[in-house]
Order: structure tokens, then C-alpha cells, then sequence
């Protein structure tokens, strides 16, 4: 099991970031492949795709002008597994490629993903008042993954807030 390759483009809208792949994802090479992630079903109720997408398809969010990408590459079975030093390397090296894309959006799937990213405590989902690369909007999600227990109506509306957040940009 390698690396997931990231999927980026220039001018991104949206581009997501999650911990790092799982092993369901390191097998078949694709994000969010896991049994219990909810992330496409997310995307799709929410709007932000036009119908759910399978994780195979995950190099079809270009076209919508989405990208994936997440802070520490190495598969792993939790996000527990990941050391100081992977997020310490991952850290940087997303600040250089978000500086590099300027996605409009970077939306964080997971609060702990944004705090190792930000170095922040203390977050809470939603638009962050100060981004740490100006000119790109931080927005934190739930983690879509199965072993988070909040309710799929809590992160659903979150997911609708990130859509109507997007939309206003494009529209503005």
C-alpha cells in the first residue's frame, strides 16, 4: 500500500483535506473509500456533487473544481498511528501546496486535522477567523469517518454551510 496520490488543480474552489488515507483507501488507491465514511454521501446531500460519487471516481471533483488531499500521506488503520513528526512534516508541506493552489476554500475533515494544521486548540467546525495562508477561507468539518458519533444531520448542515459558503464566493 503506497500513497494516494493527491488530486489538485489550479483555482480550486474547494480543496479537502483529511488525516491521511486508511487501509481501505491505501487497497484501492482511491479517498474516503472506507465502508463507514460518509464522506460522498455528504457531498451529494449537501449538494456539493450532483449525485454521489463512489470513491473510484475520486478524480471527477476536478472537474467540479474540488481537490483532495490530506496532512500526512502514509496509510495507516487510525489516525492515532500518525507521529508528531508526520504532522509536523505534513503541516508544512500542505501550507506550501495551499499556497501553491490557493484553493478558495480549504475545508478540514476533522477538527484535529485543523488543529495540527493550524496549531491551534480549542476549534470549532465552521469558517476560522484567522486563515494561516490569507486569501484562503478555513473551514472545518466533522471527520466523515464512521467512528465519529455525531449525527448525520449535525454534519450534513455543516456540509450545506461549506456549499452555501462556496456558492456565495462564485456568485460575489
Amino acid at each position: 500500500m503506497g500513497e494516494l496520490p493527491d488530486i489538485l488543480i489550479k483555482n480550486m474552489k474547494i480543496l479537502f483535506v483529511g488525516f491521511n488515507p486508511g487501509l481501505r483507501s491505501g487497497e484501492i488507491g482511491h479517498h474516503y473509500a472506507g465502508h463507514s465514511n460518509r464522506f460522498w454521501k455528504l457531498l451529494a446531500d449537501a449538494q456539493l456533487t450532483p449525485r454521489r460519487y463512489r470513491p473510484e471516481e475520486d478524480s471527477e471533483l476536478a472537474r467540479l473544481g474540488y481537490g483532495l488531499t490530506n496532512i500526512v500521506a502514509r496509510v495507516t488503520k487510525t489516525a492515532a498511528e500518525i507521529s508528531p513528526e508526520e504532522y509536523e512534516a505534513g503541516r508544512h508541506r500542505l501550507k506550501a501546496l495551499i499556497n501553491l493552489y490557493k484553493p478558495r476554500i480549504a475545508a478540514f475533515n476533522g477538527i484535529g486535522v485543523y488543529s495540527q494544521y493550524a496549531k491551534r486548540r480549542n476549534v470549532v467546525a465552521g469558517v476560522q477567523e484567522n486563515p494561516v495562508i490569507p486569501g484562503v477561507i478555513d473551514f472545518v468539518l466533522p471527520s466523515p469517518s464512521g467512528l465519529v458519533r455525531m449525527p448525520y444531520s449535525e454534519m450534513l448542515d455543516l456540509y450545506k454551510k461549506l456549499k452555501a459558503l462556496s456558492d456565495s464566493l462564485l456568485s460575489a
